[in-house]
């Protein structure tokens, strides 16, 4: 599946494992219920886990420190839950790392995604890069806050509108 970060198709080093898969060497998504036997594992390869939507990010809190990416899954278009746990991960509990959509978000949704604090998106077909990429060029003004800790745009032009 094509990886996207910042409008730009990239690399995926990263490998998900799946339910009773042994984990590789090297940087490897694990499911949230095997983040123990991730966090327990020798070596300094990076580690990463996949979350649900309904997961309350302050379970990672202890282990945000050892995580290197955070993947929050869309199951649908109409299920933004996964804004609010990147936004969360980033503003309450500081999480400095990759944070990657999964699962089924939109490209209409793609800057709203970067605004909240996902820096990778996981697209399920290659053919939809070209429309990925537009939906990043082509919205320009945001109005609200981001936690990319830039000024919001809109706000002004919000007030020259009126």
């Amino acid at each position: 599946m094509p990886l996207l970060e910042n409008g730009h198709v990239t690399q995926d080093r990263w490998h998900m494992t799946a339910e009773g898969e042994a984990l590789p060497e090297g940087p490897v998504i694990v499911p949230l219920e095997r983040l123990e036997e991730g966090l327990a594992r020798a070596g300094n390869a990076p580690l990463g886990v996949a979350i649900a939507p309904d997961v309350d990010v302050a379970v990672l809190r202890t282990a945000l420190p050892r995580l290197a990416l955070v993947a929050v899954t869309f199951p649908s278009f109409r299920d933004g839950r996964a804004f609010t746990q990147a936004r969360a991960l980033r503003e309450h509990l500081g999480f400095t790392g990759e944070i990657r959509a999964t699962g089924k978000p939109l490209p209409d949704q793609y800057e709203f995604l970067l605004r909240c604090g996902v820096t990778t998106v996981q697209t399920e077909r290659a053919e939809d890069i070209s429309v990925w990429q537009q939906a990043h060029e082509i919205i320009t003004i945001a109005y609200q806050p981001s936690t990319l800790h830039e000024r919001p745009q809109g706000l002004g032009l919000r007030r020259f509108l009126n």
